[in-house]
């Protein structure tokens, strides 16, 4: 190819920046363009931290202008409003995008259609959720805290139940820490009777065998209903709650409904084993904006976007050079399940299962991950 081409990335989460990434090894001369609002990865796996103080705002938001610098992406500040020219065209606040190839890594959207879920606080929001929840657990005295998650009913994948449990078991070994644990009743509600099911048979039973231990009480099996501002009402009956975090399903963004685009029944933008969107020339998804092919419990984290990226750039280079894209990504679900000082190791692929119980390596392992991560993006 005479031209450098063209390639345009949504996104400043983790599918985008891997994708600059396995881009730039891959081709040196590629002219790549990252639109999102800021330069800033905000690292949502340690908002965890923020109630107990073990993180803050300032320690979870990495500028990207050097990283940006380093692999020669022009960063456009900018909202995404949709796609036309079957993807050759990016909509944009700041004005039009265009590109030879696109890669699609915006994330995905919080299902809000729940009554009074504004007395919720949906913790994986971002970094201000998190905030919230520590302001507020340091104003109560005591009460009733209630946490749950549920899912996408048209896209059994499309959930994050995983944070749930650690801001539940982390608001417990804090208060316990705090000698205030006796002054507050914990409640875990989902609308599944084995919650977190896609982690494994293994991991289900240890959770609910590690709530009980805790003193955790559980409201399981029964759809919800409403929030109000003092209450959880699910077909089961009321959950008193002076605090509630709930994280709802997923589903695609907004400005996916401006676009000509294949959709999943989830809303998800439908993908192939190569992460291509389905009917559409060189356009590719990543992480939780896309349905990928595979099993039902493909998670919604970090790792597997990293590994779409991989499979994405490869393909797409491939795609543009007139060859057939042929890279897929491997499934697999490696989480630690923190709990302020120590963690629960999950493991899970399409062969086997692994649990190991929780000790305080598992703790430590889960912040050096954190700060090797970082490391190539600071």
């Amino acid at each position: 190819m005479s031209n450098p081409v063209r390639i345009t990335i949504i996104g400043a989460g983790f599918g985008a920046l891997s994708a600059v990434r396995e881009l730039r090894a891959r081709d040196r001369d590629a002219e790549i363009t990252l639109i999102a609002p800021r330069a800033e990865l905000h690292y949502l796996p340690g908002i965890i931290w923020i109630p107990s103080g073990l993180r803050s705002r300032e320690q979870l938001v990495v500028p990207l202008t050097n990283f940006f610098a380093r692999m020669r992406v022009r960063h456009v500040a900018a909202e995404v409003t949709g796609v036309s020219e079957n993807g050759r065209l990016v909509q944009t606040t700041s004005g039009e995008v265009a590109n030879d190839a696109l890669v699609i890594a915006s994330g995905g959207r919080f299902i809000k259609k729940l009554p009074g879920i504004e007395h919720a606080i949906t913790p994986c929001e971002g970094i201000a959720a998190a905030e919230k929840i520590r302001d507020r657990l340091r104003a109560m005295t005591g009460g009733t805290i209630a946490v749950g998650f549920a899912g996408n009913p048209n896209e059994p994948s499309a959930v994050r139940g995983g944070p749930m449990f650690e801001f539940l078991f982390g608001i417990d070994e804090q208060l316990r820490r705090e000698g205030r644990r006796h002054r507050f009743k914990l409640v875990f509600f989902n609308p599944s009777k084995e919650p977190g099911n896609r982690l494994g048979p293994k991991a289900v039973k240890h959770l609910l065998a590690e709530m009980e231990r805790r003193g955790i009480h559980t409201h399981l099996g029964h759809k919800m209903q409403r929030f109000e501002a003092d209450k959880v009402v699910t077909e089961g009956g009321e959950i008193p709650a002076d605090l509630i975090l709930f994280m709802p399903g997923m589903t695609g963004n907004a400005w996916f409904d401006q676009t000509a685009l294949a959709r999943s029944p989830g809303g998800l933008l439908q993908a192939d084993a190569q992460c291509r969107v389905t009917g559409s020339e060189h356009v590719y998804v990543v992480g939780d904006s896309g349905s990928f092919p595979g099993p039902d419990w493909m998670p919604k984290q970090a790792h597997m976007a990293d590994l779409q990226a991989a499979a994405a750039a490869e393909n797409l280079l491939a795609g543009l050079r007139g060859q057939t894209p042929q890279a897929s990504f491997k499934v697999e679900l490696v989480c630690i399940i923190d709990a302020i000082d120590h963690g629960t190791l999950v493991f899970r692929n399409p062969r086997r299962q692994i649990i190991l119980p929780s000790t305080r390596l598992f703790h430590w392992a889960k912040r050096m991950f954190e700060k090797h991560y970082l490391k190539q993006y600071r």
